[in-house]
């Protein structure tokens, strides 16, 4: 399952991604906002990002007008690896080299189109574990001053 959520400047494309997601059977999670309504980033970059680490989610999604500050906004929460990708490479590379847990894409940024693109190569692509002694890195930095 995956968890999506986007502020007031997502909210087009988070709708266009959800109705390809019931159209294709994916299943997902809406975690707002729900209409165009001016509200804060950090509210839904946050709540997508506890939504993954709770374990219950294969990823998330995360959508406001660049990409930037939901993102910022998702890796604060302890355990998210969130990663602003722009095109097919670093939708592949997030998930290969990063093992990122969460996407961020920008309303204003990404056509719909492009970002069909993006998550369905994310979605298919593989982690390479070669990778993992830098995560294991980020891990224990984490561990040691983040609470």
């Amino acid at each position: 399952m995956i968890a999506i959520g986007s502020d007031h400047a997502g909210y087009e494309l988070k709708q266009q991604l959800i109705a390809y997601f019931k159209e294709k059977g994916i299943p997902y999670q809406d975690f707002g906002t729900d209409g165009l309504a001016s509200v804060d980033y950090p509210d839904y970059g946050i709540k997508v990002g506890e939504a993954v680490v709770s374990g219950n989610y294969a990823f998330g999604i995360v959508i406001c007008g660049t990409g930037i500050g939901i993102s910022i906004s998702a890796n604060k929460v302890k355990g998210v690896r969130a990663a602003l990708i722009y095109d097919e490479n670093t939708a592949r590379l997030a998930k290969q080299h990063n093992n990122a847990n969460v996407i961020a894409l920008g309303g204003r940024t990404h056509p719909f189109e492009l970002a069909v693109k993006l998550v369905e190569t994310f979605r298919n692509e593989t982690y390479e574990p070669r990778h993992q002694k830098r995560l294991d890195k980020l891990s224990i930095y984490e561990k040691e001053h983040c609470k």
